[in-house]
């Protein structure tokens, strides 16, 4: 439990003395008038935050002053504390101005006049160094033990492991009391800061400027002087931080600008700093795929360059040419003298130099060099190194924060559109290699990106559009680029294209590529195919018919969607199997069964009928079995290769029907469309005498299914298991209030029904405990024996 954490469970200033003894380590300390007393600080506690740090340290200078008037020890640490906030001082610097005995003191510390607290605050206001507790902890922290162990107060450093923790804390304190300033300038501003003694700056050029007007601190961007509001947060700031940085840290922290800038913007620029140990291995791959002497024989262009670590690692910069959307970034290279010899310019590669019918004219804007465009026209060898954004737009319901709205509207956007590519062309990598095949047809292209265009079934135009021959490549663990979130694989991928006109085409074939774990260590080797759509999992089942009526929208087992979209049902309908994307990534949060059709996601099932049944459990079944890892996370399901037995057919169907997504439901009176619905379960596997129900089941639909079936015996035990828990649940009568939230108004209950039910009364403490042990062993048991099928009978492919 963290120091804040302990302070707001606090319930007396005792509690929170013994919170900050613990937290500081604190030895042979005192508890008297002065709250804490060591040899080397004395503190002032109160136990609430009402009290003001001036008003703390007046009551504190009362002993300070009693002790100086008789001669005692005085530490040479002063420090108050309570349940949000603490500050600390030297006391050298306040004993001159109390030796002084100006001050007319109270009987008691805490009956101090307000002229005692007036000139205490007026004193002390520049030595002391404030901390909040919730946000600045571990600071506090370790500037007290610092100060103890050293005799003096120091100040943190910035390095590279706290970067965005301090950048985080400068904008609450400092960024937000600039006046008119943009939020997406509170990096540069930062760093401006940072790089600053008081003096001068650590580096000329800079994009912002940290300057002093009456005193003051104010900083220059783009021709405008932004001013701060409250100057006190800053004085707070710097006296918690030193500054500048570390020299052999300098360079590094402007590189990793990237860090700084909000993740919408950075997933529009793709401003995801490439880590050195995979720039190398990078390096390493381009060696092996084009030769040792690349380095010389390539030009590189880099049209994604950010703040240029990528090129940071060649050895021949005057053969390098490294443009960036942000200006800011070309400075900060410039700043930190990165690749001088390349040359660095301002290009935005998606939208300058394109003319309305979707040519390259380079007259446009002047911007490439002239050397880089003759290289071009002339054919000299070019390599493409890049990691180019990956943002995208999105529609429909249930984006989240992904609906990334208008990103992908750019002019390359519009030529993908006239070239029919689909939704290739709302992705901007996409576009960066849609442009990169018109202006450098022939051009080597080496990319950090994730998998979609090699075996996502959307990107199928796209394939066959591009072509390119593979030359090598690897996958790195998504955890190894700071920022990015999730577990999946980002691929460093060297191509040979050639997309001039008529050219003979290389399709995209399987792929090789070696692994890399999270901090670039090789793992081993993996696979990645390229399948026409028509070998996916998802187009396996002939999708029924739809009738005239409408059907009810679920959220969830017995949840009304509020997707406005109204969809029909189907004739002998069961149920509804929603099965969306068609890859292990999204397999896990986006296949479930329900009793009527579900809307809560991004669309994509089909509607289950006793013919389709077995097929729907199958595909239930492989998508659920095989756990979601970031190596595995674009595999797509196919079809199978291999015979199923009716032996797998039939354990898909029992583990189908005890699974946590089965949400086959029964339940009267769900409002909808201004009217009561009522769904029926169809997916109870015995007769009401089997589980000793009250009353009769409306549908007896899948005990008559599979009554001349045979079951295995792994498949026999679950049924067995999963009997006992169905009969437990009529043994009991719920709670009102779970009744009411399950829905428990039918004897013909689903298996999430009943399962959560058993689960809050075995919680509540008020039923008789039901174990779940015998179920889960008996299922894990017939999990395990059909996870190997899903690889060998062709669904996935290691």
């Amino acid at each position: 439990m963290s120091l804040y954490e302990r302070l707001q469970k606090a319930s007396s200033e005792e509690d929170v003395k013994d919170a900050y003894i613990k937290a500081l380590g604190l030895k042979n300390y005192r508890k008297n008038l002065v709250d804490i007393q060591t040899e080397e600080i004395w503190f002032e506690a109160k136990n609430t935050g009402k009290t003001s740090t001036y008003a703390m340290f007046t009551q504190l200078m009362h002993y300070v002053q009693q002790a100086l008037n008789t001669g005692e020890y005085i530490p040479p640490f002063l420090a108050v504390i309570d349940t949000e906030k603490a500050a600390i001082m030297k006391s050298s610097d306040v004993i001159p101005f109390l030796a002084k005995k100006t001050i007319k003191w109270g009987k008691r510390a805490s009956d101090y006049p307000q002229e005692a607290l007036d000139a205490i605050s007026a004193y002390i206001g520049t030595h002391i160094v404030s901390f909040k507790i919730q946000s600045h902890e571990e600071e506090f922290i370790s500037t007290v033990k610092a100060a103890i162990a050293s005799g003096d107060i120091i100040r943190t450093q910035i390095t590279p492991d706290n970067l965005k923790q301090v950048f985080d804390k400068w904008v609450e304190m400092v960024g937000k009391e600039i006046k008119g300033v943009a939020e997406e300038n509170y990096a540069l501003l930062f760093f401006a800061d940072i790089m600053h003694d008081g003096t001068s700056s650590t580096h000329t050029n800079l994009p912002a400027e940290l300057l002093h007007k009456n005193k003051a601190p104010v900083f220059s961007l783009d021709g405008k002087l932004y001013e701060l509001s409250n100057k006190e947060g800053y004085r707070r700031f710097w006296a918690i931080y030193h500054k500048p940085p570390k020299s052999e840290y300098r360079n590094y922290l402007l590189e990793r600008r990237d860090s700084l800038i909000p993740l919408d913007e950075r997933s529009f620029k793709g401003a995801f700093y490439t880590p050195l140990n995979v720039v190398d291995k990078a390096y390493d791959k381009l060696a092996e795929s084009l030769g040792k002497n690349w380095q010389k024989e390539y030009i590189v262009w880099d049209m994604c360059c950010g703040v240029g670590n990528l090129e940071v690692k060649h050895s021949n910069p005057r053969n390098i040419y490294m443009s960036t959307l942000d200006q800011a970034d070309v400075d900060v290279m410039k700043a930190t003298k990165t690749c001088s010899a390349a040359q660095r310019f301002q290009y935005d590669y998606l939208n300058d130099d394109i003319t309305e019918d979707g040519k390259i004219d380079y007259t446009l804007t002047n911007k490439i060099p002239e050397s880089l465009r003759k290289a071009i026209a002339d054919g000299k060898k070019i390599l493409v190194l890049i990691n180019p954004p990956y943002g995208e737009t999105g529609s429909g319901i249930g984006k989240g924060d992904k609906n990334k709205k208008e990103v992908e509207q750019t002019k390359v956007n519009v030529m993908m559109k006239d070239l029919e590519l689909g939704y290739a062309s709302k992705e901007l990598f996409a576009q960066f290699l849609v442009r990169i095949s018109t202006e450098i047809p022939n051009a080597v292209v080496a990319l950090f990106g994730t998998l979609k265009y090699v075996n996502a079934p959307n990107f199928e135009k796209f394939r066959s559009f591009w072509n390119a021959r593979y030359l090598g490549g690897f996958v790195v663990h998504s955890k190894a680029f700071d920022g990015l979130k999730g577990d999946f694989p980002i691929g460093f991928l060297v191509w040979k294209t050639n997309n001039i006109p008529k050219a003979k085409r290389t399709d995209i074939n399987n792929l090789l590529v070696d692994v890399l774990d999270k901090n670039a260590k090789p793992i081993g080797e993996k696979c990645f195919y390229r399948l026409p759509n028509i070998l996916f999992l998802s187009g396996w089942i002939d999708k029924p018919k739809t009738n005239d009526q409408v059907a009810l929208p679920l959220s969830n087992a017995v949840k009304v969607s509020n997707n406005p979209r109204q969809k029909k049902s189907c004739d002998g309908m069961i149920g509804f199997l929603y099965a969306s994307n068609n890859d292990l990534q999204h397999a896990g949060q986006e296949t479930l069964i329900t009793s009527s059709i579900y809307t809560g996601g991004n669309g994509g099932g089909v509607y289950i009928r006793p013919a389709n049944l077995w097929q729907v459990a199958v595909i239930f079944s492989v998508r659920l079995l095989v756990s979601h890892t970031w190596l595995n996370h674009d595999d797509q399901f196919l079809i199978p290769t291999e015979h199923l037995t009716e032996e797998f057919k039939n354990d898909c169907l029992l583990w189908t029907l005890f699974h946590g997504k089965n949400l086959s439901a029964s339940a009267n009176d769900l409002e909808w469309n201004g009217k009561k619905w009522s769904i029926v379960n169809h997916f109870i596997p015995f007769t009401e005498t089997e589980v000793n129900a009250p009353d009769r089941f409306e549908s007896d639909f899948m005990v008559q299914y599979m009554m001349d079936k045979t079951f295995s015996e792994e498949a026999n035990q679950v049924l067995l298991a999963g009997k006992e828990l169905w009969k437990q649940y009529f043994t009991e009568t719920d709670t009102r209030f779970v009744r009411d939230e399950l829905k428990l108004n039918r004897p013909d209950v689903g298996w999430y029904q009943i399962r959560k039910a058993l689960q809050a009364r075995n919680a509540s403490g008020d039923f008789p405990i039901v174990s779940f042990s015998a179920f889960e062993k008996a299922y894990a048991t017939l999990s395990e024996k059909l996870r190997p099928q899903v690889y060998s009978l062709g669904f996935l492919r290691v």
